[in-house]
């Protein structure tokens, strides 16, 4: 398997997806999944949601996010230059001197005011794009203002290990879809995948309200704390998915971390324990739905988030997809 999702990691992190341009990425886990479900729609918010119907009566929400950050074009100066504004968590110390890709295409790269950075710290209103245009006429011939750009996408193969952007959280998406596979549960089982995380947990909060689920499990990455002078933190990189107890954005109750431990502990499955001090997940807007949801968390540890070089183990995938679909085939599930 490590191969197969290897190359289904590759192909969709390669996939234009920024938050609110969801549409093509939406698309390409549309085809991949269509297979392993029933049904599948979209609601308003842009939301993708599958589903393989169950006979217990119970719904389980499975949900990741599809959107990665981005940069949007607030104006065009004579020269052709753009300036932007973030689309959700970006660190200016990255975003210089980086390629980035606009949905039709169109590539430039970024760069900083020479005169007003005196530091080599540019901030983010101090910084541009150069898409190779001499003249504001040029360049709107190519980019409109409001058009969203990403990190250039690209791959790095490191055998075991793979890095590149928008691992958040397409990462978990491929995770998802490999799960359904061989997914055998007497439970619904819906497969969410969510927009506009990034900026709010907005999509997961309009899905989360309309499926209903009984229990869910949200996907998304976390820090790893394997790296020079890091965040003292529990998770490390090659040892397994998480159990996730806390993030900035939900605590997560005893009943659901008992079961979770337990599922993982009866099918051999490699688990570590995660408490996020910075950052949340849809699993926020998910446990707050309408009158309160059970809801769990498994994250994939992962280096340098938020940059182009985010780096995960398919080790920790591997050991991701035997534990959702263990999660969401089990016949008792923590509903109180």
């Amino acid at each position: 398997m490590s191969n197969e999702l290897k190359e289904l990691i590759r192909e969709i992190t390669e996939v234009y997806g920024p938050t609110g341009r969801e549409e093509r990425i939406a698309d390409f886990i549309e085809k991949r999944i269509s297979p392993y479900v029933d049904e599948i729609r979209r609601d308003a918010m842009g939301n993708l949601i599958c589903t393989k119907k169950g006979t217990s009566g119970k719904r389980v929400m499975l949900s990741a996010h599809m959107d990665q950050i981005g940069l949007i074009v607030t104006d065009i100066d004579e020269k052709g230059f753009l300036r932007f504004a973030p689309v959700g968590g970006i660190n200016p110390a990255i975003t210089a001197c980086r390629e980035v890709v606009f949905e039709n295409g169109v590539r430039g790269v970024t760069y900083y005011e020479q005169k007003t950075v005196t530091d080599g710290k540019p901030t983010l209103a101090q910084m541009f794009i150069d898409i190779g245009c001499d003249s504001r006429e040029k360049a709107e011939g190519h980019v409109s203002i409001g058009d969203i750009c990403t990190y250039a996408p690209h791959f790095v193969d490191m055998g075991n290990r793979v890095a590149c952007g928008a691992l958040d959280d397409r990462i978990c998406c491929a995770i998802l879809i490999e799960a359904m596979k061989d997914m055998k549960s007497p439970h619904e089982i819906c497969v969410c995948f969510t927009t506009q995380e990034e900026v709010g947990l907005r999509g997961a909060t309009a899905a989360a309200y309309s499926i209903a689920p009984d229990f869910s499990i949200n996907m998304d990455v976390t820090m790893s704390a394997d790296t020079p002078e890091c965040m003292p933190l529990p998770m490390k990189m090659g040892e397994g998915a998480t159990i996730k107890y806390m993030d900035r954005s939900a605590v997560f109750t005893k009943p659901v971390i008992d079961f979770m431990r337990k599922v993982a502990n009866d099918n051999g499955i490699k688990t570590q324990n995660e408490i996020l001090k910075a950052g949340g997940t849809d699993s926020g807007a998910i446990q707050s739905a309408r009158g309160g949801v059970a809801s769990g968390c498994v994250s994939i540890v992962t280096r340098y988030i938020h940059s182009p070089v985010e780096m995960a183990d398919l080790d920790d995938c591997a050991e991701a997809v035997r534990f959702v679909r263990a999660l969401a085939e089990s016949e008792e599930l923590p509903l109180s």
